[in-house]
């Protein structure tokens, strides 16, 4: 889906968000009450300057409306493969969009992240997994791996990769097994601006992913291993 188009199904109508190249940022109202959006389009690879430019909107949003709602709406590759990116420091820039979002939460602001399209690899991890709950739509496409590099990475033969994600979401694409696992809280159908007023409703402060994912199935053994971690402290 387009993201004016969804825009326009998730917020009362007009919308103040803009597309700067692959950057959406701005703001939009549901029933009267302002939400600052972030995000990218296009697939686009996360890289320096973007993941700077969109920690720029979250951090302005704190200084500048305490308690605004943030909405991330993802649609990335990745991170940038580029050498310039690298020598720059590219992990220490999405590590600053990651801590920014963090920030926010911790300001009271409610950070929900929306994956419109495609999300990919670290580009998903320091923006919708930080949120405070992150949705999907059910034709988006989420994973971190494909398989064929998942076995280069582990030296596990495809096949083998291949039979393991039959059964364990953990091993397997896409957005139902993001949602068995907690990654995802919710697929988002039918009247999205109704989803969207629930989650700034319900959505929990606390991360209950490890929980979610051992109630569904998708990570049986998160929540008793965080735990009993905690109980060893």
């Amino acid at each position: 889906m387009h993201w004016n188009t969804l825009a326009e199904q998730l917020f009362d109508s007009p919308h103040r968000i803009e597309a700067d190249a692959l950057l959406l940022r701005g703001s939009a109202d549901i029933d009267g009450r302002a939400v600052t959006v972030v995000g990218t389009t296009e697939h686009a690879p996360i890289g320096v300057a973007l993941a700077l430019a969109q920690a720029r909107v979250v951090l302005d949003t704190v200084k500048q409306h305490p308690g605004r709602p943030i909405l991330l709406l993802v649609d990335t590759q990745g991170q940038q493969l580029r050498r310039r990116d690298e020598l720059l420091g590219i992990n220490r820039a999405m590590a600053h969009l990651g801590m920014a979002i963090d920030f926010a939460r911790r300001q009271g602001h409610t950070v929900l992240g929306l994956v419109y399209d495609q999300a990919l690899s670290g580009g998903f991890i320091t923006s919708g997994l930080i949120a405070d709950g992150c949705y999907a739509l059910p034709e988006a496409e989420i994973r971190v791996m494909r398989i064929p590099a998942m076995a280069r990475v582990t030296k596990l033969p495809e096949a083998t990769l291949e039979a393991l994600s039959v059964g364990n979401p953990v091993f397997a694409p896409g957005v139902d097994n993001y949602v068995a696992m907690g990654g995802v809280r919710a697929l988002w159908r039918g009247d999205l601006k109704a989803a969207l007023r629930q989650a700034l409703q319900d959505t929990p402060a606390e991360d209950t992913r490890a929980r979610d994912g051992q109630v569904r199935g998708g990570r049986r053994m998160a929540a008793d291993v965080i735990q009993r971690v905690l109980d060893a402290d």
